[in-house]
């Protein structure tokens, strides 16, 4: 059975830095296609980030770092400079098996976390 669970969220006043993790089980990761997405109440889901090409959503793009330990079977966000626009339940997916491509969108991700809170104080 194949598990994502995310970790590290928290709250965090603006300007501070975050790390979430993202732990496979059940799967190894290899080469396949790992996002970052975030909702806030009321709006819908959007990207963050993704790997393995390393792709940002423009309103993180300097500020977020989205890296792979491969022998932690683990994918990670670092995230700086938080804004409280930022703050969101963010969930970590991945494309378990499937074709390279779709990161940008989160209905083409098949594996999904629970979820973990990120509130940025201002």
């Amino acid at each position: 059975q194949v598990q994502l669970v995310e970790s590290g969220g928290g709250l965090v006043e603006a300007g501070g830095s975050l790390r979430l993790s993202c732990a496979a089980s059940g799967r190894t990761f290899s080469n396949d296609v790992v996002g970052w997405f975030r909702q806030a109440p009321g709006k819908e889901r959007e990207f963050v980030a993704a790997l393995p090409g390393t792709w940002y959503a423009d309103s993180t793009k300097g500020r977020f770092t989205i890296s792979r330990d491969n022998a932690k079977n683990t994918v990670y966000l670092q995230m700086n400079n938080l804004k409280p626009e930022d703050t969101a339940v963010y969930y970590c997916a991945a494309r378990f098996g499937l074709p390279y491509g779709g990161a940008y969108d989160y209905t083409k991700y098949n594996y999904w976390g629970q979820g973990t809170q990120v509130t940025v104080s201002s």
